[in-house]
């Protein structure tokens, strides 16, 4: 069996007639149990649905069976379970109604079995006509149960889990083995028993083997054929040491490392400090699993938004300016970066806001001042603001132009207030208001950027789940805080409508600088991009503009959403990373940090993937030795069967 996915298989633990039970390891040294279910039987319509609903099912319930990963689209879908939940895979089998067969260990027991599930309802109760052996295809599967839609929402008869720890089928099997005894045991000889002595009287009958003579003598003992051994050695040896060198000469190099791998001396400190980036897709979710994925690869292109606006609040009538000063205030929000050139999408309420909503804010900044002046109670900032809407107006240092504007992005961690580098100034290039959109499309003065692919054909359906990712912060100081990316699960919980665009709601967010930031798909494509919901009193960033919209705009502006050439290097290096190889992942990584510098991510796997190299001992050198000395084994093995064959047959002719 080739490996699954991140997993390397061990040995199988047991069989059914839809599939096999493995025991696998991970890239980390972590021990799994994996359910394979068989080619044949994926492709008779609702068993691969009855496999997929299932293994959620149990994930889902009270008690239930979560697993570390799956491939549910794969030839052979299967499901991999940590060890130390106990036997996942058999679990999974048994409740799809499988006669599941543990594979026999040492000495004739069966692998033992703990907390077996009753059969889960609406999967499918047998399979018949499937051969019971391991090995073949099935030939025929009846029984096909009706198709399984959305997540089942209850697995019935799902077992409590067993005090005690699990058995771990690649645990050593206790006790020392048997020896036999070298030293056969040798036949008694049944001596003759002497007659009864015969009475005087009457004459012992003839004995004709009684006589001094013997008759019957033993047969000479072979002799030894001590040449014949010799032989038969010499020709295992040669056999051994050809099939090792045959299978030496047969297999392929490796892919070549870096030309540079990284070396560190007995003595030497490393002279490049550790990466580490604000956000860690192996932290945010399991490790090898579809969410580290998604982020790894659409973080990058993440930016913080930073805009000022500075102008005057006049009187509506006579242009005067309320207060002699400019009033400031800065809007704070996520984007992320769709050209290799520098255009980002982002929220039009964060980098150009209707003049009604840039006015509320502005008086609400001139009230503040006059609550610090003791000009007005704190209580009263509200009527201000809401007596001087209809009769002010927020304009630029001349009465009828727009106020003054400067937006700035940060890749990674951002800090507040930021005007030089890492800073990299930005312009609006267009923007649609609340009601057909409320999203902006701006260009940063920097190109070789990080960049997220955008999914325009992305369906948002209630009910589903979406991974977001945005900016937040933790600082109470609103001058001197700072931003780091942020990720979390949530789910869809309606749709509406904004003019002619629809949106979807969410029921969760992740901090007031988030609009502005990505709705994943599992694939790590936009989605949707995050956004206030105006519905709401708070404006809590609960809204999903779909990806379509977001093309849309993309299209009126005369530009595409494109990928570089770093951009689609990071990728490969990404699947190498997540498929072990760890060699290719490294040099390609390092040259994703060379070509896009603000792409810390590549440079924390490159990182990640030196060191599961140094620690899984992935050298050439090593790895093939274990395959020359099976293949000497296997060579060894064949023929000391054929000397044992001919030696009985001599035998027996011999007899």
């Amino acid at each position: 069996m080739q490996p699954v996915g991140p997993y390397r298989f061990t040995h199988m633990l047991g069989t059914c007639p839809a599939g096999k039970a493995w025991a696998a390891i991970d890239g980390q040294g972590r021990f799994v149990t994996i359910a394979v279910l068989n080619a044949a039987v994926a492709n008779v319509p609702g068993w691969r649905e009855a496999f997929v609903g299932t293994a959620n099912g149990l994930a889902q319930a009270p008690g239930g069976q979560p697993f570390a990963y799956a491939d549910f689209s794969a030839a052979e879908p299967w499901v991999a379970y940590p060890a130390e939940a106990g036997p996942g895979a058999e679990r999974l089998f048994r409740a799809l109604g499988q006669e599941y067969q543990p594979v026999p260990v040492e000495g004739g027991a069966s692998a033992p079995v703990s907390g077996i599930p009753q059969q889960v309802s609406g999967v499918p109760q047998q399979v018949s006509g499937i051969p019971q052996q391991v090995s073949g295809v099935p030939q025929q599967v009846s029984g096909v149960p009706q198709q399984v839609s959305g997540v089942p929402q209850q697995v019935s008869g799902v077992p409590q889990l067993t005090s005690g720890p699990p058995p771990a089928p690649w645990a050593l099997h206790a006790g020392p083995p048997v020896v036999p005894d070298p030293t056969p045991a040798q036949p008694v000889a049944d001596e003759p028993q002497s007659p009864a002595a015969p009475s005087a009287d009457v004459a012992p009958p003839h004995d004709p083997f009684a006589g001094p003579v013997r008759r019957i003598r033993p047969s000479e003992p072979p002799k030894r054929r001590t040449g014949l051994w010799v032989k038969v050695a010499a020709l295992a040896l040669v056999v051994a040491v050809g099939s090792g060198v045959g299978v030496w000469a047969l297999t392929p190099d490796e892919p070549a490392g870096p030309s540079a791998p990284p070396t560190v001396g007995a003595t030497a400190f490393p002279t490049a400090a550790a990466v580490d980036p604000p956000l860690k897709p192996w932290a945010q979710a399991a490790p090898y699993s579809p969410e580290e994925r998604a982020l790894a690869v659409a973080a990058p292109a993440l930016i913080f938004v930073e805009t000022v606006f500075t102008g005057y609040v006049r009187d509506a009538k006579t242009n005067a300016p309320v207060r002699a000063t400019p009033i400031t205030f800065t809007r704070r929000c996520s984007a992320f970066v769709v050209t290799p050139d520098g255009h980002a999408l982002t929220s039009s309420a964060c980098v150009k806001p209707t003049q009604e909503t840039a006015r509320q804010i502005a008086l609400d900044t001139v009230a503040r001042m006059l609550v610090r002046e003791q000009k007005l109670a704190p209580a009263q900032v509200q009527e201000y603001i809401r007596t001087n809407m209809g009769t002010t107006k927020f304009t630029g240092i001349d009465p009828g132009t727009e106020p003054g504007t400067q937006i700035r992005g940060q890749l990674n961690t951002a800090k507040g207030n930021l005007t030089t580098e890492p800073a990299i100034p930005a312009q609006v290039v267009r923007a649609l208001p609340p009601e057909t959109g409320n999203i902006a499309l701006i260009k940063f003065a920097r190109g070789s950027l990080p960049v997220v692919e955008l999914n325009p054909s992305a369906t948002l359906a209630e009910g589903s789940s979406l991974l977001i990712l945005g900016f937040g912060t933790a600082d109470d100081d609103f001058r001197t805080a700072t931003y780091r990316p942020r990720s979390k699960l949530v789910g869809i919980t309606g749709t509406g409508r904004r003019g002619a665009e629809s949106i979807s709601r969410i029921n969760q967010d992740i901090g007031t600088s988030s609009h502005g930031g990505i709705a994943l798909d599992p694939s790590g494509r936009v989605a949707g991009m995050i956004d206030q919901d105006q519905a709401r009193p708070d404006r809590a960033n609960r809204v999903i503009v779909p990806s379509s919209t977001l093309n849309a705009l993309l299209g009126q502006a005369g530009t595409a959403n494109k990928l570089g050439d770093s951009d689609q290097l990071y990728r490969k290096a990404l699947d190498a990373y997540f498929a072990g190889q760890h060699s290719t992942a490294i040099a390609q990584f390092d040259g994703v940090a060379q070509a896009s510098p603000g792409n810390l991510l590549a440079k924390a796997y490159r990182q990640n993937a030196v060191e599961r190299q140094q620690n899984e001992s992935e050298p050439s050198d090593q790895s093939v030795w274990p395959m020359v000395l099976l293949a000497g084994a296997g060579g060894a093995l064949a023929v000391g069967l054929i000397v044992l064959v001919v030696m009985l047959v001599r035998r027996r002719r011999d007899v």
